[in-house]
């Protein structure tokens, strides 16, 4: 199936779909889910310090005898329990039972202490010792990404528009938000990688995008789930997503065979934008909706304790006479 490899500024490659690890936890749980991936035909692993299970993934490569040639791993230094990164990379080399990963990122910006030059220097370090082939970040828009390359001596590989703290995510409800930073990272061969690309029929159901999901989904024999892969596949980024059934997984896969055309492409961006603006205008009332309740919650306790001091005052003053 054509999840094609796609090239790194580093001289490696990247597979273009990936497994990511960051809501299976520790224990049992995630090694069984990471069988049925690898069993399924995901051989790229995206795992991070902050997950807690890079140790998962490396038990589930060793129980099933894979080469480490075969599988494309991901993790990041996610600034865990205040580690440094030289230490922070030895951690997750033994966890993972190897002695390089395929790509090393910066979890998010704010983990970039006391700047980011500072940091991706040690990132440099990192890739120079041969721990990681390929070195990128994660969650970094586009201001980030010119502070980082004003000072460094490598180019990251890779941007993940990823799940962290700060959750930027990839999809059509918000690539027109994103777009500034697609564009930098294209203008120097920084690779994205989206999480979130099914936010659409997962999270936001019966949008505007809906529509020509539905009418390219059904012309092409497809699903919307499928379209919606294919559409970040279009856009030239990696897919990291999940899934604990193995009929989503195969779908997932299958939906490599996928190619939308320049008019499905711009008819998702079109409804995405749309739906994007709808989104960020319903996102507003809801939080103006949330302010003006506590604002009247605080109004009510302002009443109250002004009612109870006043209340107070009387019986002090009957007991003073």
């Amino acid at each position: 199936m054509p999840w094609d490899l796609i090239p790194l500024n580093s001289g490696y490659s990247i597979p273009s779909l990936a497994y990511g690890t960051g809501t299976l936890g520790s224990g049992q749980w995630p090694i069984d889910q990471l069988t049925q991936a690898f069993d399924t035909g995901f051989y790229h692993i995206d795992t991070a310090q902050l997950y807690r299970n890079e140790a998962e993934v490396g038990v589930t490569i060793g129980e099933l005898g894979l080469e480490r040639s075969d599988v494309f791993i991901t993790t990041k230094f996610s600034g865990y329990n205040g580690l440094d990164i030289p230490t922070s990379i030895q951690n997750s080399l033994e966890y993972l039972n190897t002695s390089y990963v395929d790509l090393y990122l910066i979890h998010n910006p704010d983990i970039a202490v006391p700047d980011i030059p500072t940091v991706w220097a040690q990132m440099e370090k990192v890739q120079e010792a041969g721990f990681a082939r390929s070195i990128g970040v994660s969650n970094f828009n586009e201001k980030q990404l010119e502070i980082l390359l004003s000072s460094a001596k490598i180019k990251p590989a890779a941007n993940q528009r990823g799940r962290s703290t700060i959750k930027i995510y990839l999809h059509p409800y918000n690539y027109q938000q994103q777009s500034p930073t697609l564009e930098y990272a294209a203008k120097y061969d920084i690779v994205i990688e989206a999480y979130g690309a099914l936010t659409p029929v997962t999270s936001e159901p019966g949008g505007p995008v809906d529509v020509p999901l539905s009418e390219i989904a059904t012309r092409l024999g497809a699903t919307n789930d499928q379209v919606l892969l294919a559409w970040i596949k279009a856009k030239g980024a990696v897919v990291v997503t999940t899934s604990s059934k193995k009929a989503r997984l195969l779908s997932y896969l299958a939906a490599g065979d996928i190619a939308l055309s320049a008019e499905d492409v711009k008819a998702i961006d079109t409804a995405g934008a749309i739906g994007e603006k709808r989104i960020t205008v319903k996102h507003g009332l809801r939080k103006l909706g949330v302010g003006v309740v506590f604002g009247i919650l605080i109004l009510v306790a302002c009443s109250y304790f002004k009612g109870r001091n006043k209340r107070r005052n009387v019986v002090e003053a009957m007991w003073r006479h």
